[in-house]
């Protein structure tokens, strides 16, 4: 009870001492409780709008791709409407009714503008049912009733101002149809982001299947009494002799294939988000640490005369804590409600990206606010732990004589062995990585080294702090006389304390180093690559992947000022090789022959342009070897959805490119041999080669040509190299925005490391405010004495990160990335922007420092 006593009584009489270090705790415990409520929040949306969109018993195809997948043949696959009278005919059916549904279309309104979702979620266009009054209800106008009419989801109508009345065309393989909104309907439930359009049964069936009495999809629904499981046995007895054609599940089981679905995007954000909240939690024991170490440096004689008077070692241990543990608690208790509010904030940031979450499914588990208080308490009180022995190691007679712990002051030479053990184990893992032949056999190399080389730098630290500050100091410090001198040296006095509010800020600015070296290098060697091996003058594509559908790509076929229009398409075959060896679904591009001069890619054996000749292909090095296949030899190709085939091996492509490396190549009039015409699949993407000096006009002319399709682009090569630069650009700036709450506990390491310090210093500051020192020099040397530990924070981290890029970068070289770039600007902006940091770190305790009172700051013990 006196320990408790003694701590409670320590912890607030110091509690302004403790209250940084409070919030990088509440910071953490806030970023992961955040992330599994709004992970938990996402799965719950999903779960609620797949259950209400579910029938209760489901029949599909056995050949329907699973849900998300797009079909090869832009069309998805469908079964006759003798199903539907099948299964209504099933004991227990109370009814059944044909449904259609495809997520192949684009749907553009009067202005040709893209109405689907911008944030990658589905466009999706079907047949109105009864089973959609599961979900929807119609709120404005009336369900289609014919082939002009059309009915959008409430959502899309407010994001685009669509109105009844207002004209929709529908984009699909089969073609294009245009219709007006007769009908607006509200889901019940929260539509996460899909834009989705309804047509009555025949005009879906015939602008979404290309044919009429077919279903995607049949919906039964049970009669009064009949359970699910019950009905799906019936259904499935009812299809007869061909049942195995044919998949039937109940809703539960359709719920889940389609929370399956998005489960891998879900689960990526979840672990990616609890990884930062680690690298925070990482960077806040180190806050802790040096509270805790200062608080017992500054404590050292009360501790003394605790032992004096009766206190065991043990009794001084558990004091402190129990101190940690109070810390533990407050902050984990702050950190769990802060995390609430920060999943509010992250589903309304989602919500104007595009991806709706409602705050009605707000869902918090009981384990979530478990896992926070744990993580929080656990965390706080092993970072306490080191500095609660060494307060327990202090004696009596040393405490009374002393006001500090020089042990302290210096970093012992055991440290300094291990650290440069661990140092150099991280090194020579990051060169055998280096080193390594593949990309999967280094990346654990890698990865081990990263680990090694990071724990090295944390616990050689305090070494290296009196070796750099020096450096740092020389260059900057010396311009600003005796008070840059002065601030060097109190960054000197504690090279342990230095080191650990270094390495705080050095992490978060490692990860950034090693991804901006990683992006630039892949930017740059795919910038080179496309120098080197694209000679096609145009690429067209569509943004999220989606296939060129024919109308389009004849459009295309239109355009003036054009010397060739490639086509290019993704065709399955089984290969079977000469010696008997079978390779199961093998992807082919299937292209004309112009594509040969629109990529330049390398042979080792042949040439590629013989590889389009009839019945001719090429095959990949790699394949080459794996199959004993050489030029001349004779494959057999069991086509997906066609015939087999005989075709020659003309050509072997080399292994040494980034593009299309490993490709298969065939001309697409060899495919349409063994392909049924309405089995062939789409241009995934076109090429185009200007005419000879007429290269502006003829971009103006394909850019007219796909006009009435937004969601292709027509890119030269400079554009094509922007939209790369673009994508790596976003992905870098979402990560360094998930790093900077790390960035933000480490500043508040800075902020707290000076705070107490200025504390331990009281006396000497009165003292050399006695003297002479102005205010203003006071304030000075205390800013200057942050810059200096934020840049050498700011110096390892960047040294260390560029050296983790480096080693990724030889990896990537494996699958073709050859290019290393350092990005100087990235770097030297993020190296003065940690001396800003700096500056900003140490305003509040230097403006405190400033206003002591002279003859109180000298009279204090």
């Amino acid at each position: 009870m006196t320990v408790l006593k003694t701590s409670m009584r320590n912890f607030f009489a110091h509690k302004g001492r403790m209250a940084l270090s409070a919030v990088a705790v509440i910071l953490s415990v806030a970023f992961v409780c955040g992330t599994l409520v709004f992970s938990d929040t996402m799965n719950t949306t999903f779960d609620k709008l797949f259950a209400a969109t579910s029938a209760d018993v489901t029949v599909t195809s056995k050949s329907a791709t699973d849900p998300g997948d797009r079909p090869d043949t832009g069309k998805p696959e469908s079964m006759p409407a003798s199903v539907v009278e099948r299964a209504k005919k099933a004991p227990g059916a109370g009814s059944a009714e044909g449904a259609v549904s495809s997520e192949s279309v684009t749907v553009v309104d009067a202005e040709k503008k893209n109405v689907g979702p911008s944030n990658g979620g589905p466009t999706i266009a079907g047949n109105w049912t009864r089973n959609e009054l599961r979900s929807m209800d119609i709120t404005s106008g009336h369900a289609p009733r014919g082939p002009t009419d059309v009915m959008v989801d409430a959502d899309t109508a407010d994001k685009h101002d669509l109105k009844i009345g207002d004209e929709l065309r529908t984009i699909a393989v089969t073609g294009d149809h245009t219709a007006k909104i007769s009908g607006i309907a509200t889901f019940k439930v929260t539509n996460p982001g899909a834009a989705i359009v309804y047509f009555d049964t025949p005009t879906a069936q015939r602008e979404l299947l290309g044919a009429t009495g077919r279903f995607t999809h049949v919906n039964v629904t049970a009669e009064k009494g009949v359970s699910d499981a019950d009905l799906k046995r019936d259904v499935a007895g009812a299809m007869g002799a061909d049942a195995s054609a044919y998949q039937v599940k109940t809703q539960q089981e359709t719920s889940d294939d389609n929370r399956d679905s998005v489960s891998g995007f879900l689960d990526v954000m979840k672990y990616a988000m609890l990884g930062f909240a680690g690298i925070a939690f990482l960077v806040g024991i180190f806050l802790i640490i040096n509270t805790f170490s200062m608080l017992v440096a500054q404590r050292t004689r009360e501790i003394g005369l605790m032992r004096a008077i009766g206190s065991s070692r043990k009794q001084v241990n558990r004091s402190v804590l129990v101190e940690a543990l109070l810390l533990g608690v407050i902050g984990s208790v702050l950190g769990v409600g802060a995390g609430v509010g920060l999943a509010i904030g992250l589903m309304q940031l989602m919500s104007g990206m595009g991806m709706e979450l409602s705050t009605q499914d707000l869902t918090v588990k009981w384990t979530t606010p478990v896992v926070g208080m744990v993580l929080g308490i656990v965390v706080t009180v092993l970072a306490a732990y080191l500095p609660a022995r060494r307060a327990a190691k202090v004696s009596p007679m040393a405490a009374l004589r002393d006001a500090g712990t020089p042990a302290d002051g210096k970093a012992s030479a055991l440290r300094a062995f291990i650290g440069l053990v661990l140092t150099g184990a991280g090194a020579f893992g990051l060169y055998t990585a280096s080193q390594a032949d593949k990309a999967s056999d280094g990346s654990l190399l890698l990865g081990g080294g990263v680990v090694l080389t990071l724990i090295g730098f944390v616990v050689i630290g305090p070494v290296l702090a009196s070796g750099v500050v020096r450096v740092i100091s020389a260059v900057l410090l010396r311009w600003f006389g005796p008070v840059g001198r002065m601030a060097e040296r109190n960054a000197l006095r504690n090279p342990r304390r230095t080191g650990a509010t270094g390495a705080a800020l050095m992490i978060g600015l490692a990860l950034v180093a090693c991804l901006s070296v990683v992006g630039s290098s892949m930017v740059a060697s795919a910038t080179d690559e496309l120098d080197k091996s694209v000679g096609a003058d145009f690429i067209i594509q569509s943004d999220n992947g989606q296939a060129i559908t024919p109308k389009a790509a004849k459009s295309l076929e239109k355009a003036d000022h054009i010397a060739h229009i490639t086509q290019y398409k993704d065709i399955k075959a089984d290969l079977t090789a000469p010696n008997g060896k079978t390779a199961k679904e093998v992807g082919l591009s299937a292209a004309d022959a112009t594509y040969a001069e629109d990529l330049r890619t390398e042979t080792v054996a042949g040439t590629l342009a013989d590889a389009y000749k009839p019945d001719s292909m090429s095959v990949g090095e790699d394949f080459a070897k794996d199959h004993g296949l050489s030029v001349g030899d004779k494959v057999k190709l069991a086509f997906d959805h066609g015939r087999t085939g005989e075709l020659t091996v003309r050509a072997i492509t080399s292994s040494e490119t980034a593009i299309d490396s490993g490709a298969m190549y065939v001309n697409i009039t060899t495919a349409a041999k063994y392909v049924p015409a309405d089995r062939m699949p789409p241009n995934v993407i076109m090429f185009a080669k200007a005419a000879e000096g007429q290269q502006d006009a003829a971009y103006k002319s394909l850019k007219t040509a796909m006009a009435d399709y937004p969601q292709y682009k027509v890119m030269d090569q400079t554009d094509f190299k922007q939209t790369l630069k673009d994508q790596v650009g976003q992905m870098l700036n979402m990560v360094y925005g998930l790093l900077g709450l790390a960035i933000i506990v480490a500043i508040l390491g800075v902020v707290n490391t000076l705070a107490l310090s200025v504390v331990e210093r009281t006396r000497e500051i009165g003292l050399m405010r006695a003297i002479g020192l102005s205010r203003r020099q006071l304030r000075r040397m205390i800013r200057m004495e942050s810059v200096v530990i934020a840049l050498f924070g700011a110096l390892l981290g960047l040294g260390l990160g560029m050296g983790w890029g480096a080693t990724a970068q030889k990896l990537l070289a494996l699958e073709g990335l050859k290019v290393l770039e350092i990005p100087w600007p990235t770097i030297i902006t993020v190296f003065i922007g940690s001396a800003f940091v700096g500056l900003f770190a140490a305003l509040v305790p230097a403006f405190r420092a400033g206003r002591m009172n002279v003859l109180n700051a000298i009279a204090t013990e």
